[in-house]
């Protein structure tokens, strides 16, 4: 856990050292957007045979965000990994299974520059199961490309109150309209 602190406060201070601040008032219209991920989701604690092993599972994410602001979002994240697993929870004394488990939470978006964003969110995670309360803590990287689309590179970490934590890794794309 503390490598993943030292790299999000890397991140952070590059942020503040390498952009500019342009005044990002005069031309900004309030609008949405909508992206697809493509990931992997990462179980420090994945069981399997009476055992732990670090797993990495596929996922996909879909995205809605509304810009009210340059530099403020609130959206809704929507987030499923597509394999079935066992982990062990986080107190280490029970392993639960997931089918299946799909997020759901309300987040909120600050992009102080050009291409960062830092995401918030609170929601939860849904299995047959059992369902957890979800806070997340994320960074996004976006590039514009042509015809109002933005190519998303995008890092979340989970923590599954009461349940497990977990982080993921992906890309995709985003429409703004």
């Amino acid at each position: 856990m503390k490598k993943y602190t030292l790299i999000l406060a890397l991140l952070l201070s590059f942020e503040t050292w390498a952009q500019e601040s342009p005044n990002k008032e005069e031309n900004f219209k309030p609008h949405h957007s909508v992206a697809l991920l493509l990931g992997h989701t990462h179980l420090r604690k994945g069981a399997s045979e009476n055992d732990t092993k670090w797993l990495s599972l596929p996922s996909i994410g879909l995205d809605y965000n509304y810009h009210f602001n340059p530099e403020w979002s609130i959206g809704l994240h929507n987030d499923i990994i597509t394999e079935n697993f066992a982990v062990e929870k986080t107190d280490g004394n029970e392993v639960i299974e997931r089918t299946k488990p799909i997020a759901s939470l309300l987040a909120v978006g600050y992009k102080p520059g050009k291409h960062f964003t830092y995401q918030f969110g609170l929601g939860g995670e849904f299995a047959k199961e059992e369902n957890f309360f979800v806070t997340r803590v994320g960074i996004e990287y976006s590039l514009e490309l042509p015809k109002e689309f933005e190519l998303l590179g995008n890092f979340g970490y989970d923590l599954k109150w009461k349940g497990y934590d977990s982080f993921a890794i992906g890309i995709g794309i985003a429409k703004i309209f």
